[in-house]
């Protein structure tokens, strides 16, 4: 089982109370659910919730943590707040790039940058975080040339016996004086 301590800590930003949740240790199956009922308590109480998660002691998370972050997001954006994310690790950020976070949850490089976008102050004069580069092209493979291919020569049908073949060998050397035979079947 991992460890992780999460302290969640009110921030007054000019005039605007924003809920500072740190996390030290790791986030993974083994925990995080039980972390994640008090960031949702913390949403419900507040009327317009502003997170502010500090990850400048957090040294891992898993897929789900990073599921229960996006769903914070949301319910945080439904009563008109906001999430930020502070001091994310490189392992960490990395992470939050490739999984497409970094596009709906702001994250910046120190806390006092994160406060001044909650107080409505303006945006850092850098970008917080470098965009990620897009995935390099593949290059194109030339269309083969067509191969001619022979054509194999179509399988002959089985034909139907003819009636002839039915009797027995006796009977078939005898001509039939009832019925004149039957082609066969082609």
């Amino acid at each position: 089982m991992a460890d992780v301590q999460t302290t969640l800590q009110d921030l007054d930003v000019n005039g605007k109370m924003v809920k500072m949740i740190s996390f030290i240790g790791q986030l993974d199956e083994t925990n995080v659910d039980e972390e994640a009922k008090k960031i949702y308590q913390a949403i419900d109480e507040m009327s317009e919730p502003n997170l502010l998660l500090d990850f400048s002691e957090l040294a891992y998370m898993n897929s789900k943590s990073i599921g229960y972050v996006t769903d914070w997001y949301s319910r945080a954006s439904a009563k008109n707040g906001k999430i930020a994310i502070t001091n994310a690790r490189p392992n960490i950020l990395d992470i939050l790039k490739v999984v497409g976070i970094t596009q709906i949850v702001t994250i910046y490089n120190t806390t006092e940058e994160a406060k001044s976008a909650f107080s409505g102050g303006s945006a850092p004069a850098e970008t917080p975080i470098a965009p990620v580069a897009p995935v390099a092209k593949m290059p194109e493979e030339k269309p083969k040339e067509p191969v001619a291919v022979a054509a194999a020569p179509a399988p002959e049908l089985p034909q139907e016996p003819s009636p002839e073949a039915s009797v027995p060998s006796s009977e078939a050397s005898a001509p039939s004086e009832s019925a004149p035979p039957t082609p066969p079947a082609v």
